[in-house]
């Protein structure tokens, strides 16, 4: 069975949904494109612009978030999860508006390969924060202060990243993250930092694709 169709598993008739960015979340709204062909009656509030295409293209009627209000289920994806289940997302670049979309859903379903299993948080060597494009020397001489150097991110043509919300990312260079959840905290203390990747105690399942199996882990 393939991670998608497993998801499809949580989706109930006339849910609101909350669809992610990415290889993982858009493999997921393509297969739930087919199913809203057959007849399947949900909405969705996608994460970015470039999943709003995708859902539009396969004909899935889309919300604003503050049309849907509270959210059924989210589905994405990640870049490393830890055994507790937290969470680092944002190498496609939409963290900030995939964490409010996952904080605004009653459940969170991550999908993700075996490949993105860490052992700990960080262990891929790469935290993403979303920063206003103002505050970058700021948020580059606080971020040193904790031990963290940073790159501003860029496309493959050298152009600065721009993220949905018109903000750049700083990818911080981790070995290790002991306490994900205070860490979170304190980037958020930094003026100009918007969101950070660490999504703590967040995720309520997480499906991982081993093969042509699905392990199936929840929160506890």
């Amino acid at each position: 069975m393939s991670i998608e169709q497993k998801a499809l598993e949580y989706v109930r008739e006339g849910q609101t949904l909350g669809l992610g960015t990415g290889r993982a979340a858009t493999a997921f709204v393509r297969a739930l494109g087919a199913r809203v062909q057959q007849g399947l009656k949900v909405r969705g509030v996608p994460t970015s612009e470039a999943t709003a295409q995708v859902a539009r293209e396969l004909g899935i009627p889309l919300l604003t978030l503050e049309e849907a209000g509270e959210l059924d289920v989210t589905f994405d994806g990640a870049d490393e999860v830890a055994p507790s289940l937290d969470l680092i997302k944002g190498y496609g670049g939409a963290l900030v508006r995939e964490k409010i979309v996952a904080a605004s859903s009653r459940q969170f379903v991550v999908l993700v390969g075996d490949e993105k299993l860490v052992s700990v948080l960080g262990e891929r060597g790469r935290l993403p924060v979303e920063i206003i494009p103002f505050g970058e020397a700021l948020c580059r001489r606080r971020l040193a202060k904790l031990g963290l150097e940073a790159d501003l991110r860029r496309r493959d043509d050298g152009s600065v990243w721009v993220t949905d919300n018109g903000n750049h990312i700083l990818d911080c260079r981790v070995s290790s993250i002991a306490d994900p959840a205070a860490l979170d905290l304190d980037l958020l203390r930094i003026p100009g930092v918007v969101g950070t990747g660490i999504f703590a105690r967040m995720a309520n399942v997480v499906l991982v694709q081993r093969g042509d199996e699905v392990e199936v882990c929840a929160a506890r």
